[in-house]
């Protein structure tokens, strides 16, 4: 499809569905939102150079922002200050108290400064030209150091990029019954470290919601969705503070605090905090289970609930630091649905 008259498309659809997200478009025109964005190159939209670990690590000059993270059925919306950020060969960091973000640069393949209507951001994408990271400036943002950053960070060449499809992730295939259950349900029960549960998987060969079912007894339960909305609820009246994990194969986000300002709207779950915004399709939601890990510090109990493909769509725990206990209220308010 030529960029131009896919342009002609993006611009028809919006004016007559003004309300529509560029994502929600590029679904209806069969394009990937990376390629609706370059239809606005010359004009609101750049081409960043491919130097985005060197980008981010200057993210903090921009000072408090809006990181915005998403899968196919939630969006993690968390304001901030972008703090201690690193990169190691597997994974990058930012640790603030804020935003909380572990990044896998491989997959960051396309980057953008966009702005939609004088709404500025840094957007990033991998090789399908999905949606992996986008960063908003707010009222307290210091555009200066923006328009700074997009100057260094601009492409010389700012002409539409080819998009390279980064291959299907490869999925564990084991069936159950080639599965050593009593090695895995023995090595589950000796964790001691929630970090470890990921390597657990790879060395079993399973998948996550097939290890759910497997697991040793009574360290996994399935609950229902209305479950979930009653541990929020919970959460949100006693005031339990909780991490909450949305991620994409190249970034996870995590809110750690309160979730206060609790709202449904149609089939969407949102938490509409003035630092912290969640967005979860209800409807997409296949399974929901109440999983526990042993740690050093004793067990760590989560809620994750999956969609019909067995993709995790967002973790939830209680507050908590490598070290210390899971914290009493936590363990309250799930005791309340069980």
């Amino acid at each position: 499809m030529e960029t131009i008259s896919l342009k002609e498309q993006y611009l028809a659809f919006k004016a007559e569905n003004p309300r529509k997200r560029i994502r929600d478009i590029a679904a209806a025109l069969k394009v990937s939102e990376a390629e609706l964005l370059m239809t606005g190159l010359g004009e609101n939209v750049i081409i960043l150079e491919n130097k985005f670990e060197d980008l981010l690590k200057e993210i903090t000059t921009l000072g408090y922002v809006m990181a915005l993270t998403r899968n196919e059925y939630c969006v993690h919306e968390r304001k901030g200050v972008y703090e201690k950020i690193s990169f190691g060969p597997h994974a990058g960091l930012v640790l603030g108290p804020d935003i909380d973000l572990r990044l896998f640069m491989s997959h960051w393949k396309s980057g953008f400064a966009v702005d939609d209507n004088n709404l500025k951001s840094l957007q990033f994408f991998d090789g399908n030209g999905v949606a992996i990271h986008k960063i908003y400036l707010t009222d307290k943002s210091n555009p200066e150091k923006y328009r700074e950053l997009v100057a260094r960070f601009r492409k010389a060449d700012q002409q539409v990029v080819a998009l390279l499809p980064d291959p299907a992730p490869a999925k564990p295939s084991l069936p159950d019954d080639e599965i050593d259950v009593a090695a895995f349900q023995q090595a589950w029960a000796a964790l001691q470290d929630t970090h470890e549960f990921f390597g657990l998987l790879k060395r079993f060969n399973l998948n996550r919601t097939q290890a759910l079912r497997l697991a040793p007894a009574g360290f996994t339960k399935q609950i229902t969705t209305d479950d979930f909305k009653t541990v929020m609820q919970n959460c949100s009246v006693k005031q339990a503070p909780v991490m909450v994990f949305v991620g994409n194969q190249g970034c996870i986000q995590i809110h750690t605090g309160m979730v206060t300002r609790l709202v449904e709207m149609d089939v969407w779950f949102n938490v509409l905090d003035p630092e912290f915004n969640l967005h979860l399709r209800m409807d997409a939601v296949a399974s929901v289970w109440q999983v526990v890990k042993p740690s050093n510090d004793g067990d760590i109990n989560s809620l994750e609930l999956f969609d019909a493909e067995g993709e995790m769509i967002v973790q939830l725990f209680g507050k908590r630091k490598p070290g210390l206990p899971e914290l009493n209220e936590w363990r309250e308010v799930l005791a309340m649905i069980s």
